[in-house]
């Protein structure tokens, strides 16, 4: 897949269609994002792709934003797999990046990683490599606590946001994460400093902030150093609004979220 994302960049840069490439390079044991600005630094590309599939990823639209603030005029390529592309439409929705100035490539996940991560659809639609699987329609994890008693669903939830040490790492590797100031930081709201964290207050606020928002990338689950089952959260949290709106993030570029139009019953 590297070769085929390699030959469509180096077209863009070639044809001057972008004036950087936003994608992922392996450099002294790690990969890390990097902005790719000649055919000849495309040897380093990587996919994320180290002992597994997507093992190693990052919010590069998170990375976009700064380098859109920084460059307004220029346009940039960028890495994307099915959850990043739906981070990439919503982000447009919410006027944080302009359409015209973001041209994403795609590459798809392979069947094992879709699985893991119970992505309903594991493939961007601007495809440049990979093969496109089935997405999986409903998370085994979210069903497990669904078939447990209210009282053990609070139990289990509160068991598991007292392990939370509230480093913020979740708010800030998420890629729909991009207020000016945040709730989570309001003092009247939640004490900074203070351990154990006023659960469920602190993941109880942002869930609801992520309504409308959260593309089920699972960064935040990933960077949880608590180990947070905090995906399944957030997966519930979406099947509800998807129940109720008919919306889901990112699904369709044309459709604006109902939680950002006045006016709405």
């Amino acid at each position: 897949m590297k070769e085929k994302v390699i030959e469509k960049v180096k077209e863009l840069l070639d044809a001057g269609k972008i004036q950087g490439f936003l994608g992922l390079r392996e450099q002294n044991g790690h990969v890390q994002p990097h902005l790719f600005t000649s055919a000849e630094d495309l040897s380093g590309l990587s996919l994320g792709d180290r002992k597994k599939s997507g093992d190693a990823r990052y919010p590069l639209a998170k990375v976009l934003l700064q380098l859109a603030k920084s460059f307004p005029d220029a346009t940039f390529g960028l890495l994307v797999r099915g959850c990043d592309e739906r981070g990439l439409i919503e982000l447009i929705k919410w006027n944080q990046l302009a359409k015209d100035r973001v041209v994403p490539v795609g590459i798809a996940c392979p069947a094992e990683l879709a699985e893991a991560c119970a992505c309903r659809k594991p493939y961007p639609e601007d495809l440049v490599a990979g093969e496109k699987t089935e997405g999986v329609p409903q998370s085994a994890d979210v069903a497990k606590i669904e078939i447990l008693s209210a009282q053990d669903r609070f139990k289990y939830w509160m068991s598991q946001f007292d392990k939370c040490v509230k480093c913020y790492g979740c708010r800030n590797i998420c890629p729909m994460c991009f207020c000016n100031e945040c709730s989570l930081e309001e003092s009247e709201l939640i004490q900074k400093a203070v351990l154990p964290t006023e659960n469920p207050i602190f993941h109880l606020t942002r869930a609801v902030h992520m309504v409308g928002r959260c593309i089920d990338c699972g960064l935040c689950e990933e960077a949880c150093p608590a180990d947070i089952p905090l995906r399944t959260l957030y997966k519930k949290v979406a099947e509800l609004i998807a129940d109720e709106t008919g919306y889901r993030p990112g699904e369709d570029a044309d459709e604006k979220c109902p939680f950002n139009v006045y006016g709405v019953a």
